[in-house]
């Protein structure tokens, strides 16, 4: 079971604002939190690496991202209103109505504006049904010129959705930055769990940056290229599929509270996918599969292919409304999650072969 203060850096975690290309505050945060029992270091990229054991072998990179989606300051008209463009991938619909915080680089601290849009009595009925497009949503952050706008924010400041870390029952959380906050939680709390009672393998979880928006790695490309690792676990989130509209057919079963995600096939290490699978069920921990024919769309992309490559597994944690103001996971699966990476990293020796035979 997550400790109370887990819980409570998990949360502080999730409501520090820091979309791609924007992560310094949340990394602090991270790092605050593992000093307490790992070495510390960063990189020129931003992300951050905690060590256990630093003369152990083999290398095992624990990964997980911890930039959100956001929104970027793109213009400021005579009137003050704000124009942005989107930092990863939206859904514009969700942006409608929604308050935005951006960090300004002006000194003007925390700056809060709405998301305007033409009032559905001004839209002609044949263009009511069609989607909204950023070019025609604006900012409001009661400025009233251009000047006054910009003595309190620039182009190129980042913003996100304004939302707090809410409970919700049977052992839920809601936020908008769980893809992939949690994935940096869970890496840092396995490696706590693995430094109470350590194995062979020198263990680095890494808060990795830029994966919202890297088609070339970001982030965990360029750190798993010089920590010379030779096994990595990629924790992110995957879609969780029991609320309405899911086909299952296309994209497995994967329910809240069913325990973590082990995907198997494409990119993934056999050697790796074993280790978690044999662990889960020695542990009797509850888990599912996941099949990737082709790549993953998360961390692994970059890693597995680093230096003379990485044998590399993906672990998922089931995640409802991906995307949007209101992610929803099970705390109960963050939990099996750090367990069953803890103790796969203490089965790992010197002896242990990563060859894909």
């Amino acid at each position: 079971m997550l400790s109370n203060s887990s819980i409570t850096f998990l949360k502080r975690l999730l409501d520090t604002p820091g979309p791609s290309g924007f992560e310094s505050a949340p990394a602090r945060v991270w790092r605050d939190e593992a000093r307490a029992f790992a070495e510390l270091r960063a990189d020129a990229h931003g992300n951050s690496m905690a060590t256990v054991k630093q003369d152990g072998a083999p290398t095992i990179m624990l990964a997980g991202h911890i930039d959100e989606i956001g929104v970027i300051v793109q213009h400021i008209d005579a009137d003050g209103f704000i124009y942005i463009s989107p930092i990863g991938g939206w859904d514009v619909q969700v942006l409608v109505g929604q308050r935005i915080r951006f960090a300004s680089s002006v000194g003007a601290g925390d700056v809060f504006g709405v998301v305007g849009k033409k009032p559905i009595h001004l839209i002609k009925p044949d263009e009511r049904e069609k989607a909204s497009k950023f070019s025609d949503l604006w900012v409001d952050i009661g400025a009233t010129t251009r000047e006054e706008a910009e003595k309190r924010l620039s182009v190129g400041d980042s913003g996100v959705i304004d939302s707090r870390t809410i409970d919700f029952p049977n052992n839920r959380i809601v936020s908008r930055s769980i893809d992939d906050r949690i994935g940096a939680f869970v890496v840092l709390e396995a490696l706590r769990r693995y430094s109470e009672r350590p194995g062979e393998a020198k263990v680095v979880a890494v808060a990795t940056t830029q994966e919202e928006i890297s088609w070339r790695g970001g982030g965990a490309g360029v750190c798993a290229s010089g920590l010379g690792a030779q096994m990595a676990i990629v924790v992110d989130v995957t879609f969780a599929t029991d609320h309405p509209g899911i086909e299952k057919k296309e994209v497995g079963d994967h329910p809240i509270d069913s325990g973590p995600v082990l995907t198997r096939g494409s990119i993934i290490s056999p050697v790796v996918f074993e280790i978690l699978r044999s662990t889960a069920n020695d542990l009797k921990l509850p888990y599912t599969l996941h099949a990737a024919g082709r790549d993953t769309g998360t961390d692994a992309d970059a890693i597995h292919v680093a230096r003379e490559g990485i044998a590399t597994a993906v672990l998922s944690v089931p995640n409802r409304y991906m995307h949007s103001p209101s992610e929803l996971v099970s705390l109960d699966d963050l939990d099996r999650a750090a367990t069953l990476i803890a103790e796969a990293c203490r089965r790992v020796t010197r002896e242990t072969d990563f060859t894909n035979r």
